[in-house]
């Protein structure tokens, strides 16, 4: 169960290994919105150099938007490559066409698909854009979002557009992870945002900084009173042998073993 993702910058390869060794589920480098349109070249020869020998299995990188003169040199040079990765992070996806235009000149090896939802379109089409095969994982894209439409990036401000992916992401089987919190310093600001977060469904968070994957897992993390509950449901359940189960005198229904089990799956990630 994957619960952060961490960003580098895909014109610092002396940070590749590091941010690897750091106790992030995912890796992604990226070649994007970190590194300037001058660098993109040497920038992608030096991440694909490295993903072909790398030992580490949970990294793979981010490419250029399809609105970009970068992407099609990206996606040659990455379908050439004989990489096996376990995914493609791909920005500002607006509409399922662009996924399967992308589905169409990646082969299956280069892995799942991790798109970005970080614009107006990108919201309105999500649920045609998860709802193809190859997609595995996507994340709220809330900065490039307020830039788009001109909101604020306050995080009442994208209740709607979370709440939306999480519906999204939940029917189609594919991960969601928050937009990365853009203060490195405010440790207890992350925390909280990202609980608030978990609330609504969201139980991974991507991250730009190692100090900040140590708070992203604390927060999602159960508390001891909710896994101590889990436990006592799932043990009522097995118990009822597919009967009605009770706990304190209520019923146990399908839902409330869901969330346990998933609380449970947590607790021992």
């Amino acid at each position: 169960m994957h619960r952060s993702l961490l960003f580098v910058p895909g014109n610092r390869p002396d940070r590749f290994e590091k941010a690897c060794a750091s106790a992030a589920d995912l890796v992604c480098i990226d070649l994007e919105d970190a590194v300037a349109p001058q660098g993109k070249d040497g920038a992608r020869k030096t991440v694909l150099a490295y993903l072909s020998g790398t030992e580490h299995k949970h990294v793979a990188l981010r490419i250029n938007g399809a609105d970009t003169p970068f992407y099609k040199d990206d996606v040659k040079a990455l379908s050439a490559s004989g990489l096996r990765l376990p995914f493609v992070m791909v920005p500002k996806v607006g509409a399922h066409s662009d996924v399967k235009s992308l589905d169409k000149a990646l082969p299956d090896r280069c892995g799942s698909f991790f798109v970005l939802i970080e614009s107006a379109k990108g919201l309105v089409n999500c649920e045609d854009i998860l709802s193809h095969k190859r997609v595995a994982y996507t994340l709220y894209g809330a900065i490039d979002y307020a830039g788009d439409v001109g909101c604020d990036d306050a995080w009442n401000t994208h209740l709607y557009g979370r709440s939306r992916l999480v519906a999204a992401a939940a029917a189609n089987d594919v991960s969601l992870f928050d937009s990365p919190y853009p203060d490195v310093k405010d440790i207890e600001g992350l925390e909280y945002a990202t609980r608030k977060s978990r609330g609504l469904g969201i139980f991974a968070r991507s991250a730009i900084h190692p100090a900040q994957i140590g708070p992203i897992h604390k927060a999602l993390a159960p508390s001891d009173a909710e896994v101590e509950k889990a436990r006592r449901v799932m043990a009522a359940y097995e118990a009822s042998e597919g009967n009605v189960a009770l706990l304190d005198g209520k019923m146990i229904e399908a839902p409330i073993v869901k969330a346990a089990q998933r609380i449970l799956a947590w607790d021992q990630s």
